[in-house]
């Protein structure tokens, strides 16, 4: 099951698609609990994608990261050699302060180091 996160099915799949594309770039993110909760999930999916390393994966990559190839590349050539010998739990979240406006509360989700 997912979290609909209060959005339409485009707008949702969007916004999972630009936190994991910026994840996979900066390796850290800062954003609430319920959305890196959900961004895992992706990530997890792009890493075994890069870990398979075949054409038909490096495509499905690329669909879900809105045609991003150089992040894409990213996948295939820096994260997947350096959880080769890892078969899942790529993310850690830590959790911070409740957010001012409407305390939901916000966590730091980045990739764990090898």
């Amino acid at each position: 099951m997912y979290r609909k996160l209060g959005r339409t099915n485009k707008h949702r799949r969007s916004m999972l698609a630009n936190l994991t594309r910026d994840l996979i770039n900066n390796e850290r993110i800062e954003t609430t609990e319920t959305r890196a909760k959900e961004v895992r999930k992706f990530l997890d999916k792009m890493i075994t994608y890069g870990k398979n390393g075949s054409l038909v994966s490096r495509r499905k990559a690329i669909a879900f990261l809105q045609n991003d190839s150089e992040t894409a590349k990213k996948v295939f050539d820096v994260l997947a050699p350096r959880y080769a010998k890892r078969n899942g739990g790529y993310t850690r979240i830590l959790k911070l302060n409740e957010r001012r406006g409407d305390d939901a509360l916000m966590v730091i989700l980045e990739l764990v180091e090898e």
